[in-house]
């Protein structure tokens, strides 16, 4: 039997040296994920607390899976249909029941026929070799025709504070629309709309400014702010730093196929079913080309961001399929080591630097990502 288990939902396992993870077969969700470094053991991926809990019929399968980082075709809410095609929140591949093509020790490839859309996507999924506490993931999507939003979901559970930064971003944004409501029993805590050029200050709905590179931060409120990549980098990273913990995760992608970073802070702000008031300290570091959350047919048509030349979807050809790569990696930092303030390429990985000065060299196969 290939699957097993793993936090109410049965899942592929995987396992290295270094790395131990599970990915679904509803939805294709990674984790949890296990990483071995610095002589410690670190589980950074989170878990819904509901995982284990039996649900209301019709729930969706992605939010009964909800855990680690899935692959979203469309990204997003979808609650527009656009041309006629109603997809799911977050598409298909984050909800229908994946059919696995192989499965080695720390490989994993699986495939998703679309019905909304009809075309493919073909997961692969492959753990660091030798001293590589990484997750590799890869998408191709063939088949399809036309304008289309997509990315990853990955969330991180936070136990200390943590220090977030990202590489050279060219715009940032709150989410222009409510992002939660009272009359739904939701909070946010950040204007809508309001522009920023630092995480460090962003506009908050009562006033004054939020630093949003701290985290955990803000019980009670769920908010959402999107940061545009600068195209002209070799890569782009997403890092948190944990100074107390002593590691860091760090996600690197194309910025030219993966180009916006959406921050979904998950604090405790949704009283609502499953939510309940218990879904705290996680936030949503998703590497993206989309409109927010917002869907495809607001990602597709103008809009605020793509009229400032930034785009926020792809077109797809039945004849060139499309690669989506994207590498997550945890490392041990020495003592000293605060927020990540570069990260350039080295022989066999990559060099992190911290803002105090201190460096960390993680091994990586930065080829992975074809830039």
């Amino acid at each position: 039997m290939n699957t097993v288990i793993m936090q109410g939902q049965r899942s592929w396992p995987l396992k290295s040296s270094h790395v131990e993870a599970w990915v679904t077969v509803a939805g294709g969700h990674l984790g949890p994920a296990t990483f071995r470094c610095g002589g410690r053991k670190i589980r950074p991926l989170s878990v819904a607390p509901w995982a284990e809990e039996p649900l209301p019929a019709g729930t969706p399968p992605l939010l009964r899976a909800l855990r680690g980082d899935f692959f979203c075709l469309p990204f997003g809410g979808n609650a527009t249909a656009y041309r006629g095609e109603s997809h799911p929140v977050h598409g298909e591949t984050a909800h229908a029941n994946w059919k696995l093509v192989s499965l080695e020790r720390d490989a994993l490839h699986a495939r998703l026929t679309t019905r909304v859309r009809r075309g493919q996507v073909d997961k692969y999924v492959r753990l660091g070799r030798g001293e590589e506490t990484c997750l590799y993931q890869r998408h191709v999507v063939s088949g399809m025709s036309g304008p289309m939003d997509l990315g990853h979901h990955l969330m991180l559970r936070f136990g200390s504070e943590a220090l977030i930064s990202t590489s050279r971003f060219v715009h940032g944004q709150v989410l222009p629309e409510a992002f939660e409501s009272p009359e739904r029993k939701g909070y946010q805590s950040l204007r809508p709309g309001a522009r920023f050029t630092s995480l460090g200050r962003v506009p908050a709905l009562a006033g004054g400014m939020a630093d949003l590179s701290r985290y955990p931060a803000r019980r009670g409120f769920e908010d959402l702010v999107m940061v545009v990549s600068d195209p002209k980098l070799r890569f782009a990273w997403t890092a948190a730093s944990f100074p107390h913990e002593r590691h860091l995760c760090l996600t690197l992608k194309d910025p030219r196929v993966l180009r916006e970073t959406v921050f979904w802070i998950s604090n405790g702000g949704r009283h609502y079913p499953p939510w309940n008031g218990r879904h705290v300290d996680v936030m949503g570091l998703e590497e993206v080309t989309s409109y927010f959350h917002l869907g495809l047919a607001d990602s597709v048509k103008p809009n605020p961001v793509s009229r400032r030349g930034h785009p926020t979807s792809v077109r797809l050809s039945p004849t060139r399929p499309l690669t989506v790569n994207m590498i997550f990696a945890v490392a041990a930092t020495p003592r000293g080591f605060d927020r990540v303030a570069g990260v350039t390429p080295r022989r066999g990985g990559v060099t992190v630097r911290s803002a105090s000065g201190k460096s960390v060299e993680v091994p990586l196969d930065l080829a992975f990502l074809g830039v």
